[in-house]
């Protein structure tokens, strides 16, 4: 799984500014090793507007981390 890491200024969607964003190709599978390891969500996962999907989780510190992935275009 590549993996992209970035720093936010907005959260978009009424949603926190995340401390950290990691981009993944695949979601779903970054999102069943959260689930796996019994980390609790704090959003999502949601569909974005503009062309993501993304779930947020906070680390043992309580800092925000987002994990998204880009959606294929359905134009």
């Amino acid at each position: 799984m590549a993996v992209q890491v970035s720093l936010a200024s907005e959260g978009g969607s009424d949603t926190p500014v995340p401390d950290l964003s990691i981009e993944v190709d695949d979601l779903d599978e970054a999102l069943h090793r959260v689930k796996k390891a019994k980390i609790p969500l704090e959003y999502g996962p949601a569909n974005e507007p503009w062309g993501v999907r993304r779930f947020y989780v906070k680390d043992p510190l309580g800092k925000c981390a987002k994990t998204k992935a880009r959606r294929a275009s359905t134009a």
